[in-house]
């Protein structure tokens, strides 16, 4: 039999194993809506300019982009990006720190009932 320590050990690293299992979950899931986000995006453009049977991207992409007032929206869709990547990096680090203080709190914890 295992004694108290390597039992919580034990817990402890399958309960890591868990959440690890989730957020691969999660990361899966979350890849699949951007690929199906992305192909409805493009049947969409397709649509739209009448081209759906034969899908020419790089002409029809060319062609939004040139359009007479396309600037702003190129502009307004670059700002967007550049606002999702900062706040994507911010909940990053923010989760990270997070989990470094719990886990600087847990051994405190521990080591207090020592």
């Amino acid at each position: 039999m295992y004694d108290t320590e390597k039992c919580v050990e034990l817990v402890k690293l399958r309960a890591h194993e868990m959440r690890r299992k989730q957020e691969k979950k999660a990361i899966y899931g979350l890849s699949m809506l951007c690929m199906v986000l992305f192909a409805s995006f493009v049947g969409m453009i397709g649509a739209m300019t009448g081209q759906f049977g034969q899908l020419r991207i790089r002409e029809m992409y060319g062609s939004m982009l040139l359009h007479e007032d396309a600037g702003g929206y190129v502009l307004v869709g670059v700002i967007a990006f550049v606002a999702a990547v900062v706040i994507t990096l911010s909940c990053i680090r923010y989760s990270e720190k997070s989990k470094k203080n719990r886990c600087r709190d847990m051994e405190k914890k521990d080591s207090g009932k020592d």
